[in-house]
């Protein structure tokens, strides 16, 4: 058994094994020894796995993966045990029962261990998994039952309720209740062997392995074994037989014999106090005998216990007492009731149970009967102090604050009580007095107490009183069903003395002029309780828990009144006198005596002193006992006190209460000042119960014309509707003419007042419009509270006040009398049904809806009252359609409402408010009806055909709308259309204020339509056409719309802000799938056949938004002769439809066309036939060559005798758009041949191309002026759409194959001649649309001219640029070394980059671009702005012109990312001010970039010291940083995509014509211009670098290393690879793996090698020079040198060649013999490239000036560097 390291003995194979030693015992000795862990007690510990229980055969039967699960339960891990047993449940019931009967032999020894674990969810888990087992192998587990069953019983007394509640189920599981006992029984002895093992013989530390629990866990677990123990005795007694129970007494003796079980009785831990008293009575029930052998020791241990008030200990103790006093009679001999016991329950009682009360005093009436005489005597001393700590416990601290605790002590007190009278109810002395006792110092000082108590007063004392009385009444015989008994005379007695005290207690506390309200209304509650017991709420009457108790006689129930069940049958007796009767309640003429005289004492003190406390309680009085003797009582009492007789009449006089209610209650009800009335309404309620239904009305008429508050009349309806009978007796009042006319009067009244003033309308007419709003809507069985006449004047009065506010210009005024009325309205609505069959109602609520369908702005309601209103509308149309007759009928709600809203689209203009708050309107009225009826209803399908308009207000709504639409398809050539004396106010497109009348129209049809969710599949046409026809109409008029707001690019603001809503309306694809396809489209096809327009562009937007195929299409037209002849509209439908028509229908219409412009003269109408021939030209139809040539021929013929259809030098001011358009067509056609067919053209009609090219040219600069027509700007665009085409015709002749088809001079002659005549037209063209159109957001401003002419002005000859002729353009003092035309060029076009439009921007970056390669070479090598003196580098700066603009860019850049951090990204909106400005200054920096670029090296120098003075470059830096987006990733790439493009990967294309992805477009020119800014300067950006504070530079860092620097590097060493600058004596190779480049230098016998490494972060980061192989150099040479190298790269603006190209010139220079600069030991200086020319006249050294200059400023001297004497 050693170590694992040590050598085995030899011939020993295997290695120890405590299976095999056990084995081998079990051969020798024949059994298994009784080693740990084999047995089956307690105390036994798991040590060993199943499988070592013995032979290798009874292993085998056990299954691999238990026998894993059941080693894991050894584990001292507390979560692997867990485990295991719960995968031990879950393989019990997975497997067969065969696997599972394999591990029974091993169970019991596990069970008994792991069901008693410390860890309670192994307890539980333990009883789920036991259970699976015995539902897996039933009868098998016989065998084990007996080594199982102590711990089961055990288990089942668990004190964690879940673990005892499974190993409670997992028996019942394996015995059925008839079983249970049968199972008991026979493991009873082992059982309780167990039970007194853990009672009697273990401690803490035997139960438990020290080594794996802590000593407050085994304490714990001893504590918890004790208490299941103790319980588990019980629970064996409660299921073993009774013959099993007497075979078990003698186990059972030696258990009870045992010194340490009794002190289990006094045992610290409560829980085990508890149990030991339950198994004390399980002993008193089952084995009578063996405790009346203990009784000695049993009696004092429970009775002198009851002082145990522990939560747990107290019931079981108080149980245990009521088994002892009933099993055991001598128990007194055994306890000194007078010192021991009687004590103790005296001040328990004192303190109210000490918070049991619950608990312990339903024992004390069982207690009390069993107790016997020796204990009670003296009766009189024991019932005193009994009954006297009794009332005490009342006022502890416990049951004041605790209701329940309160009401137990109050039960119990009444029953002990009662049954001490019952007791005591011989006619003799003695008891006589002990009644008197607990009547007058007992039961009515506790009333008394309740009376100023309302705790108590809400208890039960009140109905355990009464209950009491009704007994009492029931032996003297005035109940009904009670009999007298013998003691009928001690119990009247008993009754009179109880009324007699009673009444002079309440006496004392009424007749008091300061009486105290809460005695008066305690008072009113305990005679109210008295009147009607059945009537309080029985909570506190709840079923008492006790022993079950048998007396000895059963002659004396009666005499105690305790049967044989004790409390129990007491509670139920109880229960059965609370279910009685009212009037079987109480019966003594006392009572009512009480009452009459408590009535009396209240009115001499309301009438003696106006006592308002006692008019209160006479009202609660009288609620309780109107009877006609109460009222007589009170009538009597008044003819006493009025001293003249009143004249009465004769119905007065015959009934009190009526005599009672006008001479009285009236009069206190008309009494002005009272606030509080509500008491006097009751008291007019209870007085009515004693009157005749014409008593009633005559009555309340009376008092309603008495003309009291109006809250008083409310509180009197609202009083009159609590019950049923009230109701019905008030009905001829509530419908009657007095009543209505009053209300009808009121509704007047406060329609006027609240009219007239709103400071009065909240504070006096609250309750006013209460009992208006309850008057209409409160109902029975669907009758009308009111009169319906009168119910229909007042709603035709509130609908009349409401109609005024339409009118109303005060905001505000009405407010609070139209919410009264909406409240009103909205109850009356929701709470009556039919209501609006009344035609008042329906009026009310079509003024209702009206005031939700306007602005705000108009009505003036507040938020609030609107939604208020709009709540009305809801319930009014709900209640309106649910009625099952209702139709659309004129005059109706939903007739008039459609009608209104109707007249509201078409004729009240409309803003975005108005239109919102008119559909949310009908849409919720939609709703309404849709919530009741389905979406196929005919009153949802009438609703919406009367809110259509006709079809004639739909032509003159569409009309009206602003036809500035035509702009853009016009210029975009979607469309050819034609327009009457256009003007330029006609296109100035204002800012709407009001929406056109047919946006608003679409968009509330479009909402309810789609809200409604027509289907075409609900119902067939035929069914409903009118709905389909009007549906489609409604589609057809939306798609309209929203053409209209597409073709205006949704600007205006207003127009944008409709099409927003449109789409979350969800109407923004126009609903085409709520109508067939096929009725929508013909729809379409006809309107655009008749009108043209916008309906064509409407029809090809559907075709394409649907994918409709060419069969499709054809349906619609039939065939191409029915688009002959060409009208205007038939020509718009030809456009759009010509792209999806077949081959054979072009080219039918080609034939058509060509015939039409062939024959010209006949019908001179050809520019319809022109136009349809370019429309199937353009969709690839194929025409023959001599067809063109013919249609070119009769253009050419036009030339010569049209000459003015061409508009050659004409003022197109004054031309028509139909002579444009011809133009334009003309202008068309030569593009088409320039670019499909060239090369059929002779050279006459080259000519005659070309020159008309030119003329349009000339024409169109010669009328600027005339821009703002659409159709000149058409045709300024066509004709540089024209030019653009020759330009590309031209650019590609040479590489193409038709050159030798062309004329051979045509070439020459554009190159010569037209070229220079389009750029000299073209040049100046931008500047005078900018002068002439100043405002590029004016909406005549020709933004389409810009890009086409910008386009054309992108293809201009560099020549043409630096030969220019453009008008001179000078500005004073401007420093220049450049030529006149570029100077010009420059201050012509550099303004421009900052115009507010983005394709003169971009045309004019293009055109300087071309030129800026050319700039530098104008500044030479720049000496002439270089002095001799003794300064700083210098510096020269660029193009002034450029720089200028730079700055003003720069300024506006400032002022528009002022507020953003580096590393943000601003997001600027596209095409805006902010975004003209930031595109000019980028473009900017792009030009100046590219000049940087193209300017040789000591030129870049200077240039670049211009830009560090100027911090213009920082500035630039800080402003690409906000303007790069965090992911400069490229827009459109799959997100799948291996490598990730980037604006750093990819080429910017800055197009003049670009129109999508321009929001895009900013953050790429940015990330381009960084890029540029780090490959062209990147010593300034690492100067700028270093310089930042931490945060920026850090930000700068990341986004560059994980961007730029690899592409940066990439590019760097791709040029080295690809290099073709070759250097004498200088190699340069590159590793693009290692970022590496290596220049090999060797001169003669010198050889040098240096390695360049690329930083990370390169271009910010230092690049590092490394030492390679040298051969012939100084060591301090060398590193010279290297540091020189380091220095030019660090410094230098340039590539890695550049800077390797200068160092090898500055050791070149050395080895010719040139000395280094003493300064900075280089013989070329770092940044200005100049070689030393400054000698000291001294020691004849030379020094940079650079170098010098610094030198004398840093040191403040004028001194040598090297000799140190004066430098002059």
């Amino acid at each position: 058994m050693g170590g694992k390291n040590k050598q085995r003995t030899k011939g020993n194979v295997r290695p120890s094994s405590s299976g095999r030693a056990a084995e081998v015992l079990t051969r020798e000795g024949g059994v298994i020894p009784a080693f740990v862990g084999f047995g089956s007690t307690v105390a036994s510990e798991l040590s060993y796995v199943p499988a070592v229980h013995g032979a290798e055969d009874i292993d085998n039967l056990v299954d691999a993966d238990f026998r894993l699960v059941l080693r894991k339960l050894s584990k001292r891990d507390v979560v692997t045990r867990l485990k295991a047993v719960q995968d031990f449940g879950s393989m019990c019931q997975e497997r067969d029962a065969d696997v599972v009967k394999g591990i029974l032999p091993y169970w019991p020894r596990i069970y008994c261990k792991i069901s008693v674990d410390h860890d309670r969810r192994i307890r539980e888990a333990t009883q789920q998994a036991f259970e699976q087992l015995v539902l897996k192998v039933r009868r098998s587990l016989a065998p084990f039952l007996k080594s199982l069953m102590g711990h089961w019983i055990l288990s089942q007394c668990d004190t964690h309720t879940p673990a005892a509640s499974a190993a409670f189920q997992a028996f019942q599981a394996a015995f059925s209740p008839a079983k249970q006992p049968e199972a008991i029984g026979f493991c009873k002895d082992e059982i309780l062997n167990v039970l007194q093992d853990v009672l009697l013989k273990e401690t803490a530390d035997t139960l438990s392995d020290s080594q794996s629990l802590t000593e407050e866990e085994r304490e714990a677990k001893y504590v918890r074994m004790l208490t299941s123990s103790l319980l588990g005795v019980k629970r064996l007694l409660s299921l073993l037989l009774q013959d099993d129970r007497a075979a078990l007494e003698t186990g059972l003796a030696h258990l009870v014999n045992s010194g340490k079980f009794w002190k289990y009785g006094k045992h610290k831990i409560p829980q085990v106090r508890g149990a030991f008293f339950e198994m004390v009575c399980a002993l008193c029930e089952f084995t009578p005998g063996l405790v009346h052998a203990e009784a000695a020791r049993l009696c004092p241990a429970v009775l002198l216990s009851i002082d145990d008030t522990d939560p747990v200990v107290l019931p079981p103790v108080w149980e245990a007492v009521l088994h002892v006093v009933s099993t055991i009679h001598d128990c007194w001999t055994h306890v000194n009731a007078k010192k021991g016991f009687l004590p103790k329950l005296w001040a328990l009682l004192k303190e109210g149970g000490k918070g049991m009360a619950k608990a312990l005093h339903p024992n004390l009436m069982p207690l009390l009967s069993k107790l016997p005489p020796e204990v009670t005597d003296p009766k009189m001393d024991f019932f005193t102090m009994f009954f006297t700590t009794f009332a005490q416990g009342l006022s502890s601290e416990r049951a004041v604050t605790s209701p329940s605790e309160s009401a137990a002590i109050v039960t119990s007190f009444v029953e002990c009580l009662r049954y001490c009278v019952l007791q005591n109810a011989e006619d003799v002395d003695d008891q006589g007095k002990i009644r008197s006792m607990l009547n007058s110092q007992q039961l009515l000082p506790l009333l008394e107490n309740a009376l100023r108590n309302p705790s108590l007063q809400n208890g039960p004392l009140f109905l355990s009183v009464t209950e009491m009385l009704i007994s009492w009444e029931k032996r003297v015989g005035l109940q009904r069903e009670g009999e007298a008994s013998d003691s009928k005379d001690v119990f009247q007695r008993l009754l009179t003395d109880f009324w007699e005290e009673l009444g002079l207690l309440c006496v004392s506390y009424v007749d008091n002029e300061e009486a105290d309200p809460q005695a008066l209304e305690g008072i009113a509650t305990l005679l109210h309780v008295m009147r009607y017991p059945e009537r309080v709420n029985k909570k506190q009457t709840q079923k008492k828990k006790s022993v079950r108790l048998c007396f000895s006689k059963p002659e004396e129930n009666e005499k105690t009144g305790v049967e044989g069940d004790g409390a129990e049958k007491l509670a139920q007796a109880v229960s059965e006198l609370v279910n009685e009767k009212a009037f079987g309640s109480l019966q003594t003429q006392h009572f009512e005596d009480v009452v009459c005289q408590l009535a009396q004492l209240c009115l001499v003190h309301v009438n003696e002193k106006n006592s308002e406390r006692h008019l209160v309680f006479l009202s609660h009085l009288m609620r309780s006992f109107h009877t006609p003797r109460v009222f007589s009582t009170l009538v009597e009492l008044d003819d006493k006190m009025t001293k003249d007789e009143k004249q009465r009449d004769e119905g007065i006089m015959k009934n009190p209460a009526v005599q009672f209610l006008l001479e009285r209650v009236v009069v206190w009800l008309a009494e002005k000042g009272r606030t509080d009335t509500e008491h006097l309404v009751e008291m007019v309620f209870s007085s009515l119960h004693c009157c005749s239904g014409q008593e009633t009305n005559r009555i309340l008429n009376h008092i309603t014309t008495m003309g009291l508050s109006w809250g008083i009349i409310l509180q009197i309806i609202q009083r009159a509707c609590t019950d049923p009978e009230t109701l019905k007796s008030c009905s001829d009042w509530l419908k009657g003419s007095v009543l209505g006319e009053q209300l009808l009067g009121l509704t007047e009244e406060l329609c006027k007042v609240g009219s007239s003033s709103c400071d009065s309308i909240s504070s006096t007419s609250g309750h006013s419009w209460t009992l208006i709003s309850l008057v209409l809507s409160q109902h029975h069985n669907n009758e009308s509270l009111i009169g319906e006449v009168y119910m229909e004047k007042i709603l035709e009065k509130l609908h009349a006040t409401l109609s005024e506010t339409k009118s109303l210009s005060d905001k505000g005024n009405m407010e609070p009398l139209i919410s009264f009325i909406c409240d009103v309205a909205s109850t009356f609505f929701s709470s009556v049904q039919d209501c609006l069959l009344l035609v008042s109602a329906e009026e009310l609520l079509l003024t209702v809806f009206q005031l939700t369908a306007q602005d705000q702005a108009h009505t003036h309601l507040s938020d609030s009252l609107l939604h208020k209103m709009r709540k009305v509308c809801v319930a009014g149309v709900q209640s309106l359609v649910q009625h099952c007759e209702y139709e659309v009928k004129e005059g109706g709600f939903l007739h008039s409402a459609a009608v209104w809203v109707r007249k509201q689209l078409l004729a009240t203009p409309l803003d975005m408010k108005g239109i919102q708050v008119l559909v949310l309107a009908v849409q919720s009225v939609v709703e309404s009806i849709i919530s009741v009826c389905d979406q196929a209803s005919s009153i949802i399908i009438q609703f919406f055909t009367l809110l259509m308009p006709s079809q004639t207000e739909w032509t003159r709504i569409r009309r009206a709308l602003p036809p500035q639409w035509i702009k853009s398809p016009l210029l975009s050539s979607r469309l050819r259309d034609v327009c009457e004396k256009p003007s330029m106010d006609m296109w100035k497109f204002r800012e709407l204020n009001k929406l056109p009348a047919h946006l608003c129209a679409c968009a509330l049809l479009g909402k309810v339509a789609h809200s409604a969710a027509f289907t075409h599949g609900g119902q067939s046409e035929a069914e409903s056409p009118s709905l389909q026809q009007n549906l489609t109409y409604t589609v057809s008029e939306l798609l309209y719309a929203l053409q209209w707001c597409k073709e205006l690019n949704y600007s205006p603001t207003m127009v944008s802000t409709y099409h927003n809503m449109l789409t979350d309306w969800g109407l923004s694809e126009g609903l085409n799938g709520q109508v067939p396809m096929k009725p929508l489209q013909e729809t379409l096809y006809t309107r655009s056949v008749t009108e043209g327009g916008l309906w064509s562009l409407t029809l090809e937007n559907y075709i394409h938004s649907n994918s409709l195929e060419g069969a499709a299409v054809r349906k619609l037209y039939g065939s191409a002769n029915s688009l002959f002849p060409v009208s205007q509209s038939k020509l718009n439908t030809l456009q759009v439809l010509c792209p999806s028509m077949s081959n054979e229908d072009r080219e039918s219409l080609v034939a058509l066309a060509t015939a039409g412009l062939v024959n010209w003269q006949e019908d001179e109408n050809v520019y319809g036939c022109l136009a349809v021939l370019l429309c199937c030209l353009n969709a690839s139809t194929q025409v023959e060559d001599k067809v063109v040539q013919a249609i070119l021929a009769t253009v050419m013929e036009w030339r010569n005798s049209r000459e003015d259809w061409f508009l050659f030098s004409c003022d197109l001011s004054k031309a028509t758009s139909e002579q444009l358009n011809l133009s334009v067509e003309i202008m068309r056609f030569l593009s088409w041949l320039v670019t499909r067919c060239p090369a059929i053209l002779g050279g006459s009609q080259w000519d005659f191309l070309l020159c008309s090219m030119l003329a349009w040219l000339e024409t169109a600069s010669e009328n600027v002026g005339s821009l703002w027509n659409p159709w000149v700007q058409l045709f300024v665009c066509e004709n540089a759409g024209l030019i653009v085409k020759l330009n590309e015709f031209f650019t590609t002749l040479s590489s193409s194959n038709i050159a030798d088809k062309l004329p051979p001079e045509l070439a020459g002659e554009w190159t010569d001649f037209f070229v220079e005549g389009i750029y000299n037209l073209l040049l100046p063209l931008p500047v005078s649309i900018t002068e002439a159109f100043a405002e590029p957001d004016d909406p005549v401003f020709p933004l389409a001219v810009l890009q086409s002419v910008g386009v054309a002005l992108t293809h201009v000859p560099v020549q043409q640029l630096t030969q220019n002729s453009l008008p001179p353009r000078f500005i004073a003092d401007q420093k220049t070394n450049l030529p006149e035309p570029l100077q010009t060029l420059l201050n012509t076009f550099c303004p421009l980059l900052l115009f507010k439009a983005r394709p003169l921007q971009i045309a004019v970056y293009h055109i300087l671009e071309k030129v800026m390669p050319q700039l530098p070479e104008c500044d030479g090598e720049g000496d002439n702005n270089k002095s001799d003196d003794d300064r700083d580098e210098p510096c020269l700066s660029p193009p002034a012109s450029l720089m200028a603009i730079l700055s003003t860019c720069e300024e506006l850049c400032d002022n528009i990312l002022s507020g953003i951090q580096v590393g943000e990204f601003a997001v600027v909106q596209p095409l805006s001010v902010e975004y003209s400005c930031i595109l000019g200054y980028l473009l900017s920096w792009k030009l100046l970039l590219t000049f940087f670029k193209s300017s040789s090296s000591h030129l870049r120098a200077n240039y670049a010291q211009y830009l560090k003075r100027s911090c213009s470059l920082n500035k630039l830096l800080l402003h690409v940083f906000k303007l790069m987006p965090e992911n400069p990733a490229y827009p459109g790439q799959e997100a799948e995509a291996r490598e990730t493009k980037t604006f750093f990967t990819e080429s910017l294309n800055l197009a003049v014509d670009k129109c999508d992805s321009v929001e895009w477009e900013l953050p790429h020119l940015a990330c381009s211009v960084y890029y540029s800014t780090v490959q062209d300067l990147p010593a300034m950006v690492r100067l700028w670098w270093n310089s930042q504070e931490k945060r920026v530079s850090a930000a700068v860092e990341k986004f560059t290393i994980k961007y730029i620097s690899p592409v940066l590097s990439a590019q760097e060493i791709s040029s080295v690879h690809t290099s073709t600058q070759m250097f004498d004596s200088m190699t340069v190779k590159a590793r693009s793996a290692a970022r590496e480049v290596i220049a090999t230098y060797s001169v003669d016998d010198i050889f040098i090698e240096l390695v360049i490494q690329l930083p990370q972060n390169y271009p910010l980061g230092s690049i590092a020079v490394e030492s390679g192989r040298r051969v012939g150099v100084a060591v301090q040479q060398w590193r010279n040198w290297m540091l020189q190298l380091s220095t030019y790269l660090t410094h230098q603006n340039g590539s890695i060649m550049e800077g390797l190209a200068l160092w090898k010139n500055n050791v070149d220079k050395r080895f010719e013999g040139i000395e280094d600069c003493m300064i900075c030991f280089s013989v070329i200086h770092g940044s200005n490239y100049s070689l030393p020319k400054k000698a000291c006249r001294t020691c004849k050294k030379k020094f940079h000036s650079a170098c010098l200059y610094k030198w004398f400023t840093s040191s403040n001297k004028s001194t040598c560097p090297l000799c140190r004497e004066t430098f002059f």
